[in-house]
């Protein structure tokens, strides 16, 4: 943990217990944060992704059914800041159309990885239902613990029905947490930690078993290994998606599957506010 991440646990501590927060109850919500890594906008460094535009895509590889979100270069990324065993280099490719789906399920070309030094070419997507997605490069990198969203805590702490005092705890929780949180650029991309969403965590509604909603369900990604899914990227489309209100897509995936360069596992969703 780098000496930015441990003044901000050392703060959250101290803001917790100002306002009378149970330490066990601290402790704990510090021990679920995850790293994760923020793209944003700005800046005058490396190139480290690109939102929007045309993907490069491999020679001879069929063409995703979806329109083209973002590439990521994973040799830009800060060693092990995403607490993700993903590739030490290549690119990810991210793929969403604007269908919200509440309940997710798998989708096999939503994620492509392009190893380094694999020959690419300009590919434009055509989808006649819209245009690419405004290119936008991200050249702004921070990372920092990212915390549970406060319902997702409560839930994992004190079972499937926790009473409303443990939800308003939690909520206590989340908003010491922020207050000590600091000013961040508005960001694209989030790459690993906790989902942020205006609905319901995606890593959750992974790994729980739900009757299939708007969107095919992958039932049997349920079965075993609950605890293996963790959140791979959220992408908050901004202005440039106006059919969405405040929307973000999620790109969730179990851990072993990102070791193995599993990527067509990965399960999808696109909400908004």
């Amino acid at each position: 943990m780098t000496d930015a991440n441990m003044d901000r646990m050392n703060r959250f501590r101290a803001e917790a217990a100002s306002r009378g927060l149970p330490s066990e109850e601290v402790e704990k919500w510090i021990r679920v944060a995850r790293p994760a890594v923020y793209l944003a906008e700005g800046g005058d460094g490396p190139l480290v992704a690109r939102v929007g535009g045309d993907p490069l895509l491999p020679h001879g590889a069929p063409k995703p059914s979806d329109p083209f979100v973002a590439f990521v270069d994973l040799a830009a990324l800060p060693p092990g800041a995403t607490g993700l065993p993903l590739p030490a280099d290549g690119h990810l490719l991210f793929f969403s159309g604007t269908d919200v789906c509440g309940i997710g399920g798998q989708v096999s070309d939503a994620v492509l990885y392009v190893p380094a030094g694999a020959p690419t070419i300009p590919s434009p997507l055509e989808h006649s239902w819209r245009e690419p997605y405004r290119p936008r490069e991200l050249r702004t990198v921070w990372h920092q613990p990212s915390a549970q969203m406060p319902e997702s805590f409560a839930l994992d702490r004190w079972g499937d029905s926790p009473e409303d005092e443990q939800f308003e705890l939690a909520d206590e929780l989340s908003d010491a947490w922020a207050h000590v949180g600091g000013y961040r650029p508005s960001w694209a991309l989030q790459i690993g930690g906790h989902p942020v969403s205006p609905q319901n965590d995606p890593v959750h509604d992974a790994r729980t078993p739900e009757e299939a909603g708007p969107c095919e369900h992958d039932a049997t990604a349920h079965e075993e290994g609950a605890d293996d899914w963790v959140l791979l990227a959220t992408w908050r489309c901004g202005d440039d998606v106006t059919e969405l209100d405040s929307g973000v897509a999620h790109w969730v995936i179990r851990r072993r599957d990102v070791t193995a360069r599993r990527f067509d596992r990965v399960h999808r969703y696109v909400e908004m506010a």
